[in-house]
């Protein structure tokens, strides 16, 4: 049964991770700052438990139907999905083969500083025709995903999902997939990421779409009552889930009765989605990598940089997975069979889409994820501030522009404060915080609302220079970024 409401209420050519389901088209079956910057190199790939060749490309991507020119990763000359065990060293060489500089960043993950992926912060850029490897171990499982740390290049396809496994998992599911979902403009009609980003600092709130006359124009966002207030500054041509557009859609197999785990990953630069598979609950078991209670929705919202896994016991049919772009009036779509009969339309609506979505932030944790951070031995007030005319973000940290800093085993309260009136997820490196209003719960990805706050801390025993930062990319990319320093 669901909860009731609380204060606030998911790959790259269709791969589906773990299992036997297969999948088809669409209706066919220390106060002193630390920085520790590393300088590109290549290196031996040998020795690693986990050794992989990445290469940052341009390709053509076939979205249904639609080709567009854009860039994304393949490694070793396939899928880009990173599948390892925790324990493992994953030891990544990423060569570029682009036009412009790159780097990695590994979402979620509690990486050494220095393989952190964020250029002129943890690492030179990874220059045209040079390498660099990132070596670390991997020691929490769950969902995660890697992506450009560069501009608003994760907008341009660089990402990919990163799943680590636990040795102590037991299971119990028949089959896996893992949903990967994205907003899309690049390499559509001339479209790009940084021609975009361009109209809206020239434009304030008119995108390039409305300039181009697509009819659409999202005048200081557009909104979703549940998310408080705007939730977008960008209408995507399409949305898609792993990677295919609504009207040719990947249909997830499998047979009645058996019990799927489903892994989200919402990969988009502008756009929270609202999930929910027709005719069925989820049952929500992890958010950001780390165990939750056990609790059954009808439907939730994820964020940009958020990550949930859920369980599913399945009906006979076909059903509609549905992830509805918040405010901006389209989704991104799948279709789950187990069964004879028709497929879903990628327009219908069902009952589970007209719930009270819930929000991530209010689950509470299982016992096995608590941090112990002990006596809150510093508090810093954040203000996320900024505006869609002109178009620009910041952050604040006890009234000044400039760094969270702690000292290393400082016991670290961040209030963040949204003073916009736009939601921001927002994202810490290299840390995963425990919420205090939600029972300690583990995020390093935030959905923070128009005008609310929230306590998150954190444990500081991870050393470096940390991005902190809003995961629209947009906003990321005008000013809402710092770090947090010890």
């Amino acid at each position: 049964m669901a909860l009731p409401l609380s204060r606030r209420q998911f790959l790259l050519g269709g791969l589906a991770l773990g299992g036997s389901a297969a999948l088809a088209a669409c209706g066919r079956p220390d106060t002193t700052p630390v920085s520790s910057r590393s300088t590109p190199t290549t290196s031996s790939l040998s020795d690693a438990k986990a050794a992989k060749q990445l290469s940052a490309e341009p390709i053509s991507l076939d979205i249904g139907g639609i080709e567009a020119k854009t860039w994304g990763y393949s490694l070793e000359g396939g899928s880009p999905a990173i599948d390892i065990t925790a324990g493992d060293t994953l030891r990544v060489e990423v060569t570029n083969n682009l036009p412009e500089s790159t780097s990695v960043h590994w979402h979620g993950l509690a990486v050494p500083n220095d393989m952190d992926g964020v250029p002129g912060m943890t690492q030179d850029p990874i220059e045209p025709g040079s390498s660099f490897t990132y070596e670390f171990q991997v020691n929490q499982p769950g969902t995660y995903f890697y992506h450009s740390h560069s501009g608003i290049q994760l907008d341009k396809g660089l990402h990919a999902p990163l799943i680590v496994r636990d040795p102590n998992d037991p299971g119990d599911y028949d089959v896996e997939w893992t949903i990967l979902l994205d907003d899309w403009m690049d390499g559509v009609d001339g479209q790009t990421p940084e021609a975009e980003l361009k109209m809206l600092q020239s434009m304030g709130s008119m995108s390039s779409m409305s300039a181009m006359g697509s009819g659409m124009m999202m005048s200081h966002g557009s909104g979703d009552y549940m998310l408080g207030g705007d939730t977008g500054d960008v209408p995507y041509p399409y949305y898609l889930l792993n990677q295919r557009i609504p009207s040719a859609c990947r249909t997830f197999t499998a047979k009645p009765g058996q019990k799927a785990k489903l892994r989200f990953i919402n990969a988009a630069a502008d756009t929270i989605f609202k999930i929910a598979l027709g005719g069925h609950t989820l049952t929500l078991t992890h958010t950001d990598g780390y165990a939750v209670e056990p609790t059954e929705v009808s439907s939730f919202y994820l964020a940009m940089g958020e990550r949930a896994d859920a369980i599913v016991t399945l009906d006979d049919g076909a059903f509609p997975l549905a992830a509805i772009a918040a405010g901006k009036d389209d989704r991104a779509f799948a279709v789950v069979r187990t069964g004879s009969g028709e497929a879903p339309s990628a327009t219908t609506t069902f009952d589970e889409l007209a719930t009270a979505g819930t929000f991530l932030i209010d689950r509470r944790p299982a016992e096995s994820s608590l941090l112990d951070v002990g006596t809150i031995s510093r508090t810093s007030d954040i203000e996320l501030t900024g505006q869609m005319m002109p178009y620009k973000w910041g952050i604040t940290v006890d009234g000044e522009s400039g760094p969270v800093t702690a000292a290393q085993g400082q016991n670290l309260r961040m209030t963040i404060h949204n003073a916009t009136a736009m939601a921001h997820p927002m994202h810490l490196h290299g840390h995963t915080w425990s919420l205090p209003d939600s029972g300690g719960l583990r995020k390093d990805t935030i959905l923070v609302l128009p005008g609310e706050s929230v306590n998150a801390d954190l444990v500081a025993n991870n050393p470096g220079e940390w991005a902190f930062h809003c995961h629209n990319g947009y906003h990321m990319s005008t000013g809402m970024m710092t770090s947090l320093q010890y």
